[in-house]
């Protein structure tokens, strides 16, 4: 346990990690399988006790990552639409897109903002702005500050749960991953509650599946 608690702090402690950082929050922003808030939060909980690496450089870094992969997602959804490949066709997809559709024509200020505190909702709105030609400087505004609010709720998170376990970085990195993927659940649930309907359904149950929308 000891060693891989200092290879831990070892890597902590190298410039690379940044990279590391900024490129799961890329990528994060438009294929939502690389976890990004883990990389972040974990990291962040061995600064609390190591103090490497800085947890301010580490809030700027994943904020610039978070921002650049939003961004991304939404050059996509421009230049592709919401149904070019399979992973976009699928039952799943379509309903999360057809429900970003009609909550961005309602409320996309707050949407784009809260759907970046959770991993599969930023990526559906993401393409879908860019897909409904949402304004793109209103677009970049908004996630300027999405990013910000994302990066430094997910150090805040490492740190507040690092700082309990001071010799055990592993540990510490664990719970607080753990604690970060249970309020991100949190989140979605209380958001669709106010949505009043149940997580995941986007569209009543008794309709037909959605075909999926036009790719203009």
């Amino acid at each position: 346990m000891q060693a891989i608690n200092d290879f831990i702090l070892a890597a902590a402690g190298q410039p690379w990690v940044l990279f590391l950082v900024f490129a799961c929050c890329l990528i994060d922003g438009f294929f939502p399988p690389v976890p990004s808030e883990s990389v972040v939060v974990g990291l962040a909980a061995v600064a609390a006790a190591a103090e490497v690496p800085n947890p301010l450089l580490l809030v700027v870094v994943a904020a610039a990552g978070a921002f650049s992969g939003d961004n991304i997602a939404y050059l996509i959804g421009r230049a592709t639409g919401t149904g070019r490949w399979a992973w976009m066709r699928g039952y799943r997809a379509q309903r999360a897109f057809l429900w970003a559709g009609g909550e961005l024509r309602k409320r996309p200020a707050s949407l784009i903002m809260v759907a970046r505190f959770v991993p599969i909702g930023r990526v559906a709105v993401n393409l879908t702005a860019g897909a409904t030609n949402y304004a793109q400087s209103r677009f970049v505004a908004l996630t300027v500050l999405s990013a910000m609010l994302w990066s430094g709720y997910s150090v805040g998170i490492g740190l507040f749960f690092g700082q309990w376990f001071e010799d055990n970085h592993l540990l510490g990195a664990t719970i607080a991953i753990i604690c970060a993927i249970i309020l991100g659940i949190a989140v979605d649930l209380t958001l669709s509650r106010l949505r009043g309907r149940a997580p995941g359904e986007l569209v009543p149950e008794d309709q037909d599946r959605p075909a999926p929308p036009a790719d203009g």
